[in-house]
């Protein structure tokens, strides 16, 4: 595979990937159904259809793509990396800046735009990404397997149990128990918020929940998720996994086959899990037993995102996938920009100052409205790259990681290969 034919998988994939995290984000978060009380969530989804189509986006896209653009951010900085060392730079001072740029503009769209944010995230994350550049490959897979299977499991347990063992159980009981209590207020006072018809009110009141929920324990759990997903990017790119599709091929056999298996199982857990939350009956489950049952849900993601790769690069010389790639290709170049433009798009759109449709949708409507704007998303992509070299917020992201501006318009009669890694 050249190199033109690389660049087009890998920003084909990252636009996929895209893709499903914005259709996550407008079932979950956007559309309000995670901030509505339990009841009034189960009633959106009560319709034949809508548990269908409720049980196919759990299946095979929640939390599957964001695990497929946190492994490709991975690649791409074990790809950034390699480049270095063909130049003789050193990667760690440009890309520490190039980190502190994306949590500025992670920490502007999580703060003013929307709480959803995971730009601030990946550049936290991605400070620890660089303790492991030369790192060897065992103990990059040893990392990644201790963030994806080890650790998360492990502060569960730990916030579980060390409350019960300094107060006992009675006590440590009273504690969770308060603690959701606080949880769900949070949910009803931001739900509360970004209802109101009052832009100021719903950006003072997802201000106010980020505060509330930044030291959960949760966070270090998704922080640890991240890290893993970024190491077997990083692994991937050094085995040259995407980038030598032939030589790979057996690999990407074998992923297809055991990320279909073993991510069947864990997702169709997954379901199990999602049912028995949405009847109540999670709460007669013993908090250990749901926190394991809870991992193994998450390993299926994993998995059944690692099938999802495997699948692009094997079909990755087929004509007609590649005019798919090439649909999909300048929305994955323009990631950044497409990724912000969606949340302003949806918060409008959602929003009780914009078209006030935050609760009122079901999972079927707000899927197919997210597509849709993804479908318009790529028009803009392709008609903005025709004449420029980067999108917008990507350009401003290099500028402020070099310090100066950088050409920005495409020469007349000059086409370009860019990508997103670059």
């Amino acid at each position: 595979m050249d190199v033109g034919e690389r660049v087009t998988l890998l920003d084909a994939l990252r636009g996929f990937a895209l893709c499903g995290v914005f259709v996550s984000n407008s079932a979950a978060w956007f559309s309000g159904r995670v901030l509505m009380p339990p009841q009034e969530a189960r009633a959106l989804t009560a319709p034949l259809f809508e548990t269908v189509i409720n049980n196919l986006y759990l299946f095979f896209v929640n939390q599957k793509f964001v695990t497929l653009f946190s492994f490709l951010f991975g690649l791409g900085f074990s790809i950034q990396m390699s480049r270095a060392e063909k130049r003789g730079d050193s990667i760690t001072r440009l890309y520490a800046r190039r980190l502190l740029v994306l949590l500025g503009l992670g920490l502007f769209h999580q703060y003013v735009i929307w709480v959803g944010d995971i730009l601030h995230t990946y550049a936290l994350v991605g400070f620890l990404l660089l303790l492991f550049r030369k790192a060897s490959n065992k103990t990059v897979l040893i990392w990644a397997v201790l963030c994806m299977a080890v650790i998360p499991s492990t502060v569960q347990l730990l916030s579980h149990h060390i409350p019960i063992w300094l107060h006992g159980a009675e006590a440590a009981k009273a504690t969770a128990t308060a603690t959701r209590a606080a949880e769900l207020a949070a949910r009803t006072r931001l739900l509360e918020a970004y209802s109101s018809d009052s832009l100021w009110t719903a950006m003072l009141g997802g201000m106010r929940f980020n505060v509330e929920t930044f030291l959960q324990p949760n966070r270090l759990v998704w922080m640890s998720f991240a890290l893993g997903r970024f190491l077997f990017g990083l692994l991937a790119g050094r085995l040259l996994l995407l980038q030598d599709i032939e030589g790979n091929r057996p690999i990407h056999h074998r992923l297809l086959f055991w990320g279909l298996f073993l991510g069947v199982i864990g997702n169709g857990l997954g379901l199990v899990l999602w049912r028995l939350r949405s009847l109540g009956l999670m709460d007669q489950m013993s908090r250990d037993t749901s926190i394991l049952l809870n991992q193994v849900q998450e390993l299926g993601c994993l998995f059944l995102g690692a099938a999802y790769v495997a699948i692009f690069a094997l079909l990755s010389r087929r004509g007609w996938v590649q005019r798919v790639f090439a649909v999909l290709m300048p929305v994955g170049r323009m990631a950044l920009t497409n990724y912000l433009l969606q949340s302003m798009v949806s918060v409008f759109i959602y929003n009780g100052w914009g078209l006030g449709l935050l609760t009122k949708l079901p999972p079927s409507r707000v899927i197919f409205l997210s597509l849709g704007i993804f479908a318009v998303q790529i028009v803009l992509s392709h008609l903005w790259l025709s004449r420029f070299r980067f999108g917008p917020v990507e350009w401003l992201w290099r500028s402020l990681t070099y310090g100066r501006a950088q050409p920005l318009r495409l020469q007349a009669g000059k086409g370009e290969v860019g990508t997103a890694v670059s």
